[in-house]
């Protein structure tokens, strides 16, 4: 089931950036096949890194070698990334073989994992915080500030509330997760409030149509598609929106393109593959034997369910607009291909803990 979810999500998502970017592609680079051709190259690699991931032993992420490994790729990532060109105000993409990588991808998954090897050797002491979280907290808040800097609040967010769901479920009492969330929010806060697009996204949220031509116009476009597609959609191809409507219909505004295509139908057919996804994944963190394994499961369901429900919340207006893609679906080779490395781990712990996941 977790494979074939996945598989299917891959496939929609091959069909989907074909069929949202076809306008775009035909402006900016004169082919509709454009976007086409790049998203089936990343899902290729990406099938290979799944079935790589799969047969590559997880214990091997135990190591403290493979940890820092990553730890040290995904720091230099997020560094040299701050240098380089700066494309619709972020500088979020290394250029590599003429290809955009996101170093922040890779350091969602580095940081899952080193999250984990900590837990599992402190978890006895979990509720001494002091000990048990420092150094944790040392590199969440290295990476996060690093993110910051791109800037990228939305995967910042989203690498914080995977570490809080694994802290948690490493048994850290509720107490310390309450405190800690008081004492945040005014930190928060400032950084919502710090720059000015973010203060405007905000404010759009509250109130769309105070400035629909505007800062409201995502959102309402958006809002737009997912209505007018009612339970059966317009067809496979028959957007409106996606017309030069919505910004980049075949990313992050992906859902709302299939939702006025394929209708509701289409919509909770995606959300019924990312609840597999989490439900599995979970499944394999509760049957599991081995702590690490237990964690390590639990972040990666974490992260791909926190990034949807984020993505999705979006489209449909019941969060401020923030630039995160729906895994596994959304055109872009750096999310879909961690995601789908995160699943191969997810599967090769099935393997062992629980043969049918």
């Amino acid at each position: 089931m977790l494979f074939l979810s996945t598989l299917l999500l891959v496939c929609v998502s091959v069909v989907m950036v074909y069929s949202a970017s076809t306008p775009v592609a035909l402006q900016r680079q004169q082919s509709p096949f454009w976007y086409l051709m790049k998203q089936g190259m990343w899902v290729a690699l990406g099938v290979v890194v799944l079935g790589v991931a799969m047969r590559f032993d997880y214990e091997r992420f135990r190591k403290p070698a493979v940890i820092w490994t990553m730890l040290g790729i995904a720091g230099a990532g997020l560094v040299v990334v701050l240098f380089g060109p700066e494309v619709k105000g972020a500088r979020r993409w290394l250029g590599l073989g003429g290809l955009g990588v996101q170093p922040s991808e890779f350091a969602k998954l580095a940081i899952i994992v080193f999250t984990a090897a900590i837990l599992e050797r402190r978890m006895a002491r979990i509720n001494e915080v002091s000990y048990s979280l420092t150094p944790i907290a040392l590199v969440l808040v290295a990476a996060v500030a690093l993110i910051l800097r791109e800037p990228d609040f939305g995967s910042a967010m989203a690498i914080v509330a995977t570490v809080v769901v694994m802290v948690f479920a490493a048994g850290l009492a509720w107490r310390y997760l309450v405190g800690a969330a008081l004492g945040l929010l005014p930190l928060a806060a400032a950084l919502l409030l710090a720059a000015p697009y973010r203060r405007e996204r905000l404010l759009a949220f509250l109130d769309p149509w105070k400035d629909p031509q505007g800062t409201g116009f995502q959102v309402i476009q958006s809002q737009i598609a997912v209505g007018t597609g009612g339970a059966f959609g317009r067809g496979l191809g028959g957007s409106v929106q996606k017309l030069y409507y919505l910004p980049e219909p075949h990313n992050d505004f992906i859902y709302a393109v299939i939702a006025e295509e394929l209708g509701l139908i289409g919509t909770t057919v995606i959300l019924v593959c990312f609840v597999i996804l989490v439900w599995r994944g979970l499944r394999i963190a509760v049957r599991t034997q081995d702590p690490f394994a237990s964690l390590l499961a639990t972040g990666i369901s974490a992260m791909i369910g926190v990034q949807a429900l984020v993505n999705i919340s979006v489209v449909l207006g019941l969060m401020p607009t923030k630039g995160i893609p729906l895994p596994l679906v959304s055109a872009g080779g750096s999310s879909l291909l961690i995601s789908m490395l995160a699943i191969g781990i997810l599967l090769n712990m099935s393997q062992r803990a629980v043969p049918d996941a």
